[in-house]
């Protein structure tokens, strides 16, 4: 398999892919493993993936640079992802102890009732590219510290960031028999779908969701889909400083390329300030620097995958032809690597598909809308639902269009961001299942009730 700069296009590395006997062996060398780990003390097991963090901080610019390198985010967004991750290990870590300890439920002469969190097992951890670093810790972490032993596959686009995740926590002091990297495409990831791990936990599109989710049903064991999302964003009338609402918007629709499930995917505006939105959002998306993702002041990187230029010429030229307006770039960029100009469209509506198909890419569609109720109408107008935004100066006004929308996530004044403390959870084609709060620790074990008299 070859490993490809999407900036440069030159091979990095060539790696041997993993085979279905190898993926095997690997698995049964987890399965052994996890009898282990698990007799380990919760406490102890927190201290290692503590120090897994710290050696995350000391080896942040080499990490960086090697996640850039492969992915095409811009070094600086590189630095910031796994300063990310150290947050959510700092989050997991120092609530283990709270939510996967015994809970005592009853406590009187003569009867004890008790919840015990036993692990699931040897959990499979198929993960995604674009925030390698922030999408794993939000599973293998909680794995490991529930117990678990987990092969984690990362995605062909980020597989020397899986190694170097795979090196660190061996480092930290996980056995490298609770820990495998599953290398290769998706050949391999079929093969890991074959094997009888106790738990699936995907993060990725739909559509490959919807497969694995069929296909490991007759399991019967856990599997958790996060999925993609169409998520939308909208601007009421009372908002006061519209330069800086339009900055803070550009940035959720256009950091890491777009390439997030929880970027602003879509945008409607309050019409009496749209006009003047539109003119504040385009100039700040102007004002970015396109380029070697290793430049110092560069916002705007190369795509992660080569395939992914079409897609986006294909979704505007759509727009175009059904009467959307290009008011910034549009069009690939020439020369070496995958760049694509970022893409502000008007004149969208939602028949279009880069309204109602996920872009996962530098481009936007900006709506105008009469009213609260039609942007409620609009927003509730898609198969997805991770986040939804509203910008108000109320948070009453805010909140009551927000309950209105099925999301896992509600955002106010905010928008393409994740607390630790909070689930991350979608619906519907959003997917299946939580990570991360009380809620993601414990979805990595299954409750033991104790009825304990005497």
């Amino acid at each position: 398999m070859k490993i490809v700069n999407p900036a440069t296009e030159v091979v990095i590395r060539e790696i041997e892919e993993d085979t279905r006997e190898s993926a095997k062996k690997k698995f049964e060398s987890l399965r052994s493993g996890q009898l282990i780990w698990s007799k380990i003390s919760l406490g102890d097991r927190i201290g290692v993936l503590e120090r897994f963090s710290d050696l995350l901080k000391i080896d942040t610019e080499k990490l960086a640079l090697v996640l850039t390198s492969e992915v095409g985010k811009p070094l600086q967004q590189s630095r910031n992802e796994i300063a990310g991750a150290r947050n959510r290990i700092q989050w997991l870590t120092e609530n283990a102890g709270k939510y996967l300890s015994d809970e005592w439920m009853t406590l009187s002469p003569g009867l004890s009732e008790k919840i015990s969190y036993e692990p699931l097992g040897v959990v499979c951890n198929i993960s995604a590219w674009n925030y390698p670093y922030l999408v794993g810790v939000n599973v293998f972490v909680p794995a490991l510290l529930g117990g678990n032993s987990v092969m984690y596959k990362p995605s062909e686009y980020s597989t020397l960031t899986g190694l170097e995740i795979q090196r660190l926590l061996i480092e930290s002091g996980v056995p490298e028999n609770v820990f495998h990297v599953a290398v290769g495409a998706r050949a391999v990831g079929e093969f890991l779908l074959e094997l009888p791990f106790n738990g699936y936990f995907f993060t990725g599109s739909y559509k490959t969701g919807k497969y694995i989710y069929e296909k490991v049903a007759p399991k019967m064991v856990p599997c958790q889909c996060e999925l993609g999302g169409k998520d939308p964003l909208y601007v009421t009338d009372d908002v006061t400083d519209i330069k800086a609402v339009a900055a803070g918007t550009a940035d959720g629709a256009f950091y890491n390329n777009g390439q997030s499930c929880c970027s602003v995917e879509r945008i409607y505006v309050h019409e009496r300030i749209f006009d003047r939105y539109v003119q504040e959002f385009v100039q700040e998306v102007k004002s970015w620097k396109i380029g070697n993702p290793t430049e110092d002041g560069i916002y705007i990187g190369a795509l992660s995958r080569k395939e992914q230029i079409r897609f986006l010429g294909m979704q505007i030229n759509e727009a175009v032809q059904n009467g959307a307006s290009i008011m910034t770039g549009g069009e690939p960029i020439s020369g070496t690597g995958y760049f694509f100009e970022p893409t502000v469209l008007v004149n969208v509506n939602n028949s279009m598909d880069v309204m109602r198909e996920e872009s996962f890419g530098p481009v936007i569609g900006i709506m105008s809308v009469k009213d609260d109720e039609e942007a409620i109408k609009l927003m509730c107008d898609t198969e997805y639902g991770l986040t939804a935004a509203v910008y108000s100066r109320s948070q009453e006004r805010a909140e009551k269009i927000l309950q209105q929308i099925n999301t896992g996530t509600g955002y106010w004044n905010c928008c393409d961001r994740v607390s630790a403390a909070l689930p991350w959870s979608g619906r519907k084609h959003s997917g299946i299942g939580v990570t991360l709060s009380h809620a993601g620790l414990r979805a990595f074990t299954k409750p033991k009730a104790y009825h304990l008299k005497g």
